[in-house]
């Protein structure tokens, strides 16, 4: 008898622990701690984009952007990535956009299209600027089973910049290039004819093009004030550019590994430098060269056996 009065206590003491819990989880909301609370600044009234001031108080622009911003600040595991690359990358691009006179903006347009990675997409473009092969060979972009110049960073974005200076002048206004990129040019001005407008905002666009220009203004704004958004670059590691020099080759090289080898690196670091070599020879033709890059003497790029 006392083992069974001993038996309903237990269960009395637990089912009055249950009904408390139960209370608690009705009745309190969880406590977030400061660091996992989701925020987010406010949008500025308006910003720039090549030059061009975009008002960002019509509440159809500003749920857009918003969206964009939303989904690259809170896809932190890309958004830091490209940050990181940004350091190594953007030098090289900025200049050689200013050189073709581009806005400089037009990094972010590579930011959007590959993460600066060489990256290639379902329907087979590839590279920073994911150009089609078709439209590689458009710019002089050589393609072939030993070389794939879409890969190399240098030329593709000498031929994105032909690209976007042609756009821009047949639709003389900077956001309906950068939509087109996606688009296309005979598209941009389809949509825009049938629908009397003048405006990337006030065109009505397949949802990809609608959704690509506020992409790039949404990493234009986390990049060029990253605190804001939650990235402290001062604790995260940007990568730097890589030192390199720059070897000129005139003939073939019937094994690039062994190349490799003889200039003090492995096919693995030749590779990284010069991702647009796809195999293990590289055939010159007459009057033709190319320009590998290899690691200074600066470089922290050597074989792992250096390290040791």
């Amino acid at each position: 008898m006392k083992l069974f009065l001993s038996f309903i206590l237990v269960l009395l003491i637990a089912s009055c622990q249950s009904n408390e819990k139960s209370k608690l989880t009705q009745n309190e909301s969880p406590v977030l701690e400061q660091d996992q609370v989701f925020t987010l600044p406010k949008l500025p009234d308006h910003m720039m984009f090549c030059g061009q001031r975009i008002n960002l108080t019509d509440e159809d622009i500003r749920e857009r952007l918003e969206r964009e911003v939303l989904v690259n600040a809170y896809f932190q595991s890309s958004t830091v990535q490209s940050l990181k690359r940004a350091g190594r990358y953007f030098p090289a691009i900025e200049r050689t956009l200013k050189t073709h006179g581009v806005p400089d903006d037009f990094k972010y347009l590579a930011v959007i299209e590959s993460g600066l990675t060489q990256a290639l997409s379902p329907a087979g473009a590839q590279g920073f600027w994911q150009f089609m092969p078709f439209t590689a060979a458009d710019h002089q972009l050589e393609l072939s089973d030993e070389v794939d110049e879409r890969l190399h960073i240098q030329k593709s974005t000498v031929a994105a910049c032909e690209y976007l200076l042609g756009a821009q002048k047949l639709l003389n206004d900077w956001l309906l290039t950068a939509a087109s990129y996606n688009r296309g040019i005979g598209g941009v001005q389809q949509d825009m004819k049938w629908q009397r407008t003048t405006s990337y905002f006030d065109t009505y666009m397949n949802a990809e093009t609608a959704r690509y220009v506020f992409r790039i203004l949404a990493v234009k704004l986390i990049f060029e004030d990253p605190l804001a958004y939650g990235y402290d670059v001062t604790k995260i590691e940007i990568y730097k550019p890589f030192s390199t020099k720059v070897v000129t080759i005139q003939e073939s090289i019937t094994n690039l590994a062994d190349w490799a080898i003889s200039k003090g690196i492995n096919y693995k670091l030749l590779v990284k430098l010069n991702p647009w070599i796809l195999g293990n020879k590289l055939t010159v033709k007459s009057g033709k060269r190319y320009e590998i890059e290899l690691p200074a003497e600066n470089c922290n790029l050597k074989p792992y056996k250096f390290y040791k």
